[in-house]
């Protein structure tokens, strides 16, 4: 029960957002045709939120496979990176490492990958339970927006910004949590520098490496800061 308090209180501002994402993810499915079954289903199975946003575009704009398996990789190229550098956390995971690899969105990994785990927890149970607690929001969020959705009118204009608006909210979030702020500075600096010289339909990708590989250099000097702090 302690482990189970403590975990909520971490995810909590992931909660808020993902139950008002889902809401906003469930109305826009709701208003697009799609009932309840095709929420549940992309929300358990799919689990991207952002994807999930631009599968609605897709479902109702007719997209082909091709288009499709293009327009996911584009959107969730990122989480090669995640993936890589959680390999050795999650190295010895046990029978959760599979659903915990599956589960690890971009809130998730700003929560697991600091290692902030509480005090005689173990981490991987920790860590499955952050996993855990995070899907379900947001399922429980997409179920209530579409069952909203069906019995209210909506102007879903501008609700597919409140991802962008979560991003945000964790971005400050670990700004305050931590005292080392380089890998956030790092973050923005070439984000805004990618954007500029690739533009805003190709800059994801090229801003991702050049992150990994500064953040890849600079590791032993980072680790060096926290160890003297």
């Amino acid at each position: 029960m302690q482990l189970i308090k403590k975990v909520l209180k971490r995810t909590f501002p992931v909660m808020t957002g993902y139950l008002i994402l889902g809401i906003g993810f469930g109305i826009l499915m709701e208003d697009s045709g799609y009932g309840l079954p095709w929420v549940l289903a992309m929300s358990i199975f799919i689990y991207a939120g952002s994807m999930q946003y631009l599968g609605v575009s897709l479902l109702t704009g007719g997209a082909s496979i091709i288009q499709t398996a293009i327009a996911t990789l584009m959107v969730n190229a990122r989480h090669l990176f995640y993936g890589i550098s959680m390999v050795d956390k999650y190295a010895e995971a046990g029978k959760g490492k599979p659903y915990m690899i599956f589960a690890l969105t971009d809130e998730t990994y700003s929560l697991v990958c600091t290692g902030d785990v509480p005090e005689g927890v173990e981490p991987h149970k920790y860590n499955l339970l952050v996993s855990l607690f995070d899907h379900c929001y947001w399922v429980l969020g997409s179920a209530i927006g579409c069952i909203l959705g069906a019995v209210l009118p909506f102007d879903t204009t501008g609700i597919d910004f409140s991802m962008t608006a979560l991003f945000v909210t964790v971005f400050v979030q670990q700004w305050m949590d931590n005292k080392q702020h380089f890998p956030a500075i790092c973050g923005v600096v070439v984000t805004a520098l990618c954007l500029v010289i690739f533009g805003s339909e190709n800059f994801l990708i090229p801003s991702m490496i050049v992150i990994t590989l500064t953040l890849s250099v600079g590791r032993k000097f980072l680790e060096k800061e926290v160890a003297d702090a």
